[in-house]
């Protein structure tokens, strides 16, 4: 090939992704807007209506029905959430372009009525419906549908958070362990950075803030400490990994898979937890309790009613996100240990929400991104060790059965390359 003709050809696919990027970033932008302002008002609408949770079983049947009348195709089953968007690019499924509208009223019904749940897995999944969509339009071939599937988690993800250079690479980082996608990077920077700019600009998102007020000095003792406790926040993440799929498995095995039987049990369930620690802090998505975390103290026993309310809600086929609830659970667990760990309790809280995080997810640079962003570049040493230190111990879990593994975290866990999360569970059993 001619210098020319290579020449054009990089101008054609450069141009060609770039503007695929934008037609994905300003609709996932919108539509995130659209999802965040929603999910406010109906979450605020809780808040001052409490009566509402004892609705949820009723509103479970809607969410069950939904699913299994309009969220199945085939083998593709748009309740398996971003699992089926991790297996679309794995070439083992396809994303149904309904999926994101069905997530989304899934989300609003669920964030009404007391489920605990977050939001960016609707956004994800909304980038993945999008960008099924596009694909339609434009006929592409498989392994360019694979990279505009992962502009839309960018998009998604960036535009939920404020967080763009974070949302750039957990699209590339998040369908497997070990491996960065660097053939992804044009459309998802521009996908991830459209997405945040339309929400902010053009639709005035304004997204939380937390704010560490202090950050211990660089000493020995105190990444000892930082990598003691990301350890136990990186088990703090499997433990919640292990109950939400292990409560989804026997769901549907007892209820033969009907969805409208699992959430309205499940909504049953949520309601008699409510009333029994008589408190609706771990209903919905829990931002003022996560605020709340950075400056003063918050129950000790915070973090476990979270993880088990969100397991449940989640795990009984309810829908939404899993970022917010394990932000939550890390937060609160990193404020209880603020008496023991003699560390400053913005700090604490900080580590405890980035590193659960990054068990749960698998992606310890976007996690580490997400720090930079969130937190003004504070405490960016710490942060680093944190990362890593919880995507190694939390080993081969995590919130996404289908991740794959390129590379195992260290030689010391003997998995095959190329696995699944879920087959390397499963072979642990046998």
């Amino acid at each position: 090939m001619s210098f020319r003709a290579t020449y054009f050809h990089v101008f054609f696919t450069l141009s060609k992704w770039i503007g695929l990027g934008l037609i994905v970033g300003v609709v996932i932008g919108s539509t995130t807007a659209l999802l965040l302002t929603t999910n406010d008002f109906l979450g605020n609408t809780r808040e001052e209506n409490s009566w509402l949770i004892y609705f949820l079983p009723i509103a479970g049947l809607m969410v069950g029905s939904m699913y299994m009348k309009f969220g199945t195709k085939g083998k593709n089953d748009a309740l398996k959430g971003n699992n089926l968007i991790i297996d679309a690019i794995h070439g083992k499924a396809n994303v149904l372009r309904r999926m994101g509208p069905i997530v989304y009223l899934g989300t609003f019904i669920t964030v009404l009525f007391g489920g605990s749940t977050g939001r960016e897995g609707a956004a994800i999944q909304m980038g993945g419906s999008v960008a099924e969509t596009v694909n339609k339009i434009f006929k592409m071939n498989a392994v360019d549908m694979k990279l505009l599937l992962m502009s839309g988690i960018s998009a998604g993800f960036g535009a939920a958070f404020g967080t763009p250079i974070t949302g750039v690479v957990f699209g590339m980082e998040m369908v497997a362990l070990g491996k960065l996608k660097y053939e992804a990077f044009v459309p998802c920077l521009v996908a991830s950075f459209t997405g945040h700019y339309i929400a902010v600009v053009a639709w005035g998102i304004e997204h939380e803030t937390f704010i560490i007020q202090k950050v211990p000095e660089l000493s020995v003792l105190s990444f000892t400490k930082v990598i003691l406790l990301s350890i136990v926040f990186s088990l703090l993440s499997v433990l919640y990994c292990q109950l939400r799929h292990g409560i989804q498995r026997i769901s549907e095995k007892y209820t033969k898979k009907n969805h409208i039987v699992r959430t309205f049990i499940g909504g049953l369930i949520i309601v008699a937890l409510t009333l029994l620690i008589g408190s609706t802090d771990y209903n919905g998505r829990g931002l003022d309790m996560l605020e709340q975390a950075f400056k003063e103290d918050v129950p000790s026993y915070a973090f476990i009613a979270k993880l088990i309310f969100t397991a449940v809600t989640l795990g009984f086929g309810f829908v939404g996100g899993e970022a917010i609830p394990l932000f939550f659970m890390g937060a609160t667990l990193g404020n209880t240990l603020y008496g023991v760990a003699d560390l400053p309790m913005s700090f604490l809280a900080g580590i405890g929400m980035i590193a659960t995080f990054c068990g749960g997810a698998n992606t310890p640079i976007a996690a580490f991104l997400l720090a930079v962003e969130l937190f003004d570049g504070k405490g960016i040493e710490y942060f680093f060790v944190a990362t890593l230190t919880s995507y190694i111990f939390s080993g081969h879990h995590g919130l996404w059965p289908s991740q794959t593994v390129h590379d195992p975290k260290r030689r010391l866990y003997r998995v095959g390359d190329g696995l699944s999360i879920k087959e390397i569970e499963e072979q642990s059993k046998k």
